[in-house]
């Protein structure tokens, strides 16, 4: 029999990745005090992990550290990065290290650090395996499967942080061979990557680059070939300019919100190289290195723009990439003997949500009908999603420096309350219809 829990908890949030972490954390201070902050976070891993097959040594987040589970929100919290460092004995040196941008690795072991300070409101290794609302009672009912034993919870709304999940292209579905994974398995891999003879990179956003880099600096002592082809036309710098990161903003947000459907699919397609582009330093640091290597003899690398892989075969020892060039039309194809995939992530929806179909409210597409406040439920005040809404709300979804607004936007919707101060305006620049003038 499963183990029931009495207590009705005000939310519970499903997936504990650093936006659910972050609500946890702002909740945290008031969930005692303050009616509807009292949640339960659940995830199926057994301790938090970020992104473990690409912390490499010297990565860095292409934010600064104040977009940290909280600063944003509270910067007196003490679950701040900054209170992190103090705590760890790094403060002084991360002062004067003077860089903004916390190492990846470091970002992780803060979130670690941030979940064993509210270890009494995490339940990890729960894997949550169906969702119900009971209609009587007006609560959600949660089942999930433990190591030891199955489980029901009960909440009166939910938040999902289920999160992302790599996504591999069409061409290599059902693709035979042990040599080729997803970056998510990067360093878990890497020695048997540099075993083989060549590599491989299909992709254009900065996990590619940084694998590049990271082969690239051992191809002449390992002796394999490495290759790295992007379809997009050139290698995009990520945009970091002052007036385009304004559209990280509430105002943007409104503005992206508020136009159609289509034209929200037409900007986010147009608008990768806002938050899948690749850090300047690191492409030039790429081409350094490249220059530094060739001037003692060739350098045995390709890399290929405007190319799409359009199928995969594997033979023998190798893979057979059949390629297109898209601008001149001309089909080709390479060998390799090993294979990554830095196709990125994609939301998929989980099948534990399947009882509640009918109570969320779904786009011509069958995506959530996200509403501007996070919900996606028909009465647009129960379940709320956290980066599932690239499409309603733009590239700024994924952004860990909108983390805390959209966390202090839920938090609003849970408690009925601004806990913390909402952002409304804090752009120069207007992006529609000016509001007509009192003059």
């Amino acid at each position: 029999m499963p183990q029931e829990d009495d207590h009705i908890h005000d939310f519970a949030a499903i997936g504990i990745g650093p936006f659910n972490l972050g609500l946890a954390a702002l909740t945290e201070p008031v969930s005692g005090t303050v009616p509807g902050a009292d949640g339960v976070f659940l995830d199926e891993r057994e301790h938090f992990d970020w992104h473990p097959g690409m912390l490499l040594e010297y990565s860095t987040l292409q934010v600064p550290f104040l977009a940290d589970l909280v600063t944003l929100a509270d910067p007196t919290s003490p679950y701040s990065f900054l209170a992190y460092l103090k705590e760890s004995g790094r403060l002084y040196s991360f002062y004067i290290r003077e860089s903004f941008f916390p190492l990846r690795s470091e970002f992780r072991d803060y979130c670690r650090w941030a979940t064993r300070k509210l270890a009494h409101r995490l339940r990890f290794g729960h894997r949550v395996t169906r969702v119900d609302h009971d209609e009587s009672a007006g609560v959600y009912t949660i089942r999930a499967e433990t190591p030891d034993r199955s489980v029901i919870l009960r909440a009166r709304k939910l938040v999902l942080g289920t999160g992302t999940t790599p996504y591999l292209p069409e061409a290599v579905h059902g693709l035979d061979g042990k040599h080729h994974l997803h970056t998510n398995d990067y360093l878990l891999r890497k020695a048997e990557l540099q075993e083989r003879r060549s590599i491989t990179i299909i992709g254009s956003g900065q996990s590619a680059a940084e694998i590049y880099q990271d082969l690239l600096q051992d191809i002449d002592t390992q002796g394999y070939e490495l290759n790295w082809i992007t379809r997009s036309p050139r290698y995009f710098p990520l945009e970091y300019t002052k007036l385009t990161l304004e559209m990280t903003s509430p105002e943007y947000v409104d503005y992206f919100h508020g136009l159609p459907p289509g034209t929200r699919d037409a900007l986010n397609a147009s608008q990768k190289n806002l938050y899948k582009g690749i850090d300047a330093d690191l492409v030039n640091d790429i081409f350094d290195l490249l220059y530094a290597k060739r001037r003692r003899g060739p350098v045995p690398t390709r890399l290929l723009t405007n190319t799409v892989l359009t199928g995969a075969e594997h033979t023998g020892e190798a893979y057979t990439l059949r390629l297109r060039q898209e601008e001149q039309q001309r089909d080709f194809s390479l060998d390799t003997e090993a294979l990554v995939l830095a196709t990125g992530y994609r939301y998929r929806q989980p099948g534990f949500l399947e009882p509640l179909r009918e109570r969320i409210a779904w786009d011509g597409s069958g995506r959530y009908d996200v509403s501007r406040n996070y919900a996606i439920d028909k009465a647009r005040s129960e379940i709320f999603v956290q980066n599932a809404e690239l499409h309603t709300h733009g590239f700024v979804t994924p952004d860990l420096g909108m983390a805390a607004y959209r966390n202090s936007c839920i938090i609003r919707e849970l408690t009925g309350r601004e806990v913390y101060p909402v952002e409304r305006t804090i752009a120069f620049q207007e992006f529609g219809v000016p509001a007509p003038s009192d003059t």
